[in-house]
């Protein structure tokens, strides 16, 4: 089974950049595609990006298109989002999830616990 665990999350000023990382363990780890989700306090978790197993497709939400970027490295079992340009509506409980590649939050059976981003005006 996939275990992963969160971190990089804080407090950024408007514009400001950020690097979450995505730990990952399971010796299965590398047969799975990656997700970057988001939720909000009374809000849907929604996609942010994905990436395929071997990183050879991206899909980036349009909301962060231009200003994220995802990438793994399965040799190191790690997952990244790079987080530029943060604006306060970013604001959120940052997860990271491994399973089918997709943008549906239903197909990913692996998550961590999460990390919380706040971007301040």
């Amino acid at each position: 089974q996939v275990q992963l665990v969160e971190s990089g999350g804080g407090l950024v000023q408007a514009g400001g950049s950020l690097r979450l990382s995505c730990a990952a363990s399971g010796r299965t780890f590398s047969n799975y595609a990656v997700g970057w989700f988001r939720q909000a306090p009374g809000k849907e978790r929604e996609f942010v990006a994905r990436c395929s197993t071997g990183s050879r497709i991206t899909d980036y939400a349009g909301s962060v298109k231009g200003r994220f970027a995802i990438s793994r490295d399965n040799a190191k079992n790690t997952v990244y989002l790079q987080m530029n340009s943060l604006k306060p509506e970013d604001t959120a409980a940052y997860y990271c999830a491994a399973g089918y590649n997709s943008r549906s939050p239903s197909t990913y059976p692996y998550w961590g616990q999460g990390t919380q981003v706040t971007v301040s005006s």
